[in-house]
């Protein structure tokens, strides 16, 4: 569907504002099942990302001329559909042999994957080869320790500190909202030593009322010098901080969780796996680069392996549930002698899987390479969970485009523990 170009190649407004009005009265009605709008690769290269995402094939209609296939057309969509709902616009059909066609052509989308996929693989190594291990299930069934909260509350109250580098405390703050809590972001300022000693005092005033405390995602201080989480990880070894965290989980019965760079903090701080803030030491579990030595940003899979914690209070053991991930230090690193201390606890809360649920070491489903494919752990009692995949960053209606399960109902699940 392309709508009428003006000046410059640009769409014209007006009729843009049809292609557009077209598009939403065919998703709504049910006959649009796909959507996606061409870049520079003009319709040819729409066609071939869509078939790639389920590897559903694709045959363009006999006639089209190449150079229209290929040519620009911004503005534009193309459209799967029940029926021939746009005649005019019609340029192919979807196909069950996993293949892009065209008269006599034919490649299948296997080879195109490969070939798309590896334009860059020499310098920039996506499909790296590891030699891991393999790893198993570690699965909990025994009893849950944690204590019901010293006051019940219908809304319970959940600090969101914001250092320097963070970037989900809204979104950490609205998941909290949503599920019933009562958040408050809490900006840490550094700029001066006043300032530091000001955002000090009063996180640990706000401290002595609070619920549970949310350290969320980011880079903070850019994760350098020394990695991740380092200035976090000093803001709460300051004594009044470390004292309130040690009284809201001790005697209160709250409750802490930390994800990407909160987990990062968390485990450097030892409150995972251990409960308490310690000085951790080489023998203690970390976690470090992706062995893909950068970044990776994608959809991964896990599965619950313990719910002892009462953040996963809403799911089961076995459950698979689908997490956006976007870190570049994520690899945990722990002994095998440890990992099996902690899963005989139910301190191994996710792990990542295929998509066949089968746990994994594969880069494809394990993006960081984590031991044992471990994706969060929690506090001996399951009070503190730390996790890098974003959940706060699902929400009813994102990631349409990618079949699974989303819903883990960490939030609903924090907010129930208080009632």
């Amino acid at each position: 569907l392309r709508p009428q170009a003006g000046p410059a190649d640009l769409p014209n407004p007006s009729s843009l504002k049809k292609v557009f009005d077209a598009v939403t009265s065919g998703i709504r009605s049910g006959e649009i099942v796909a959507a996606y709008t061409p870049g520079m690769g003009g319709p040819a290269e729409a066609v071939m990302k869509m078939a790639f995402g389920n590897t559903i094939g694709f045959r363009f209609a006999d006639g089209l001329p190449l150079a229209n296939l290929f040519a620009p057309c911004y503005g534009s969509f193309i459209v799967e559909a029940k029926s021939n709902l746009f005649p005019e616009a019609f340029i192919g059909t979807t196909t069950a042999d996993g293949a892009l066609s065209r008269g006599e052509d034919r490649i299948s989308l296997a080879e195109l994957s490969d070939v798309y996929e590896n334009v860059l693989e020499d310098v920039f190594p996506c499909n790296i080869k590891q030699d891991l291990p393999a790893a198993e299930p570690l699965f909990y069934s025994g009893p849950k320790t944690a204590k019901a909260p010293l006051v019940k509350k219908a809304r319970p109250k959940v600090l969101i500190p914001a250092f320097p580098g963070t970037n989900c405390e809204y979104d950490s703050a609205k998941a909290m909202e949503g599920a019933g809590a009562d958040a408050k972001i809490i900006v840490v300022r550094n700029l001066t030593a006043d300032a530091i000693a000001s955002s000090v005092d009063g996180f640990a005033k706000e401290l002595r009322d609070a619920d549970m405390v949310f350290i969320p995602g980011g880079f903070s201080g850019g994760d350098e010098p020394d990695g991740s989480g380092k200035f976090i990880t000093a803001f709460f070894r300051n004594a009044a901080i470390k004292d309130g965290v040690t009284d809201l989980l001790d005697r209160r019965g709250g409750l802490m969780l930390g994800i990407c760079n909160g987990f990062q903090a968390l485990i450097k701080l030892g409150l995972v796996p251990y409960g308490k803030i310690i000085d951790t030491d080489e023998n203690c579990p970390t976690l470090s680069f992706n062995t893909i030595s950068r970044h990776q940003s994608k959809i991964v899979r896990t599965l619950v392996a313990s719910v002892k914690s009462p953040w996963l209070a809403k799911c089961a053991v076995g459950d698979v549930v689908s997490v956006p991930i976007s870190h570049g230090e994520g690899r945990f690193i722990c002994s095998d002698a440890l990992v099996r201390e902690l899963a005989a606890n139910g301190q191994i809360a996710t792990q990542y899987v295929d998509l066949d649920g089968n746990v994994s070491m594969d880069i494809q489903y394990n993006p960081n390479g984590s031991t044992f494919a471990i994706e969060g752990i929690t506090s001996p009692d399951g009070r503190v969970l730390g996790k890098m995949g974003h959940t706060e960053r699902w929400a009813d209606g994102l990631y349409k485009n990618v079949p699974g399960v989303y819903d883990i109902g960490l939030f609903e699940s924090a907010v129930k523990f208080f009632k």
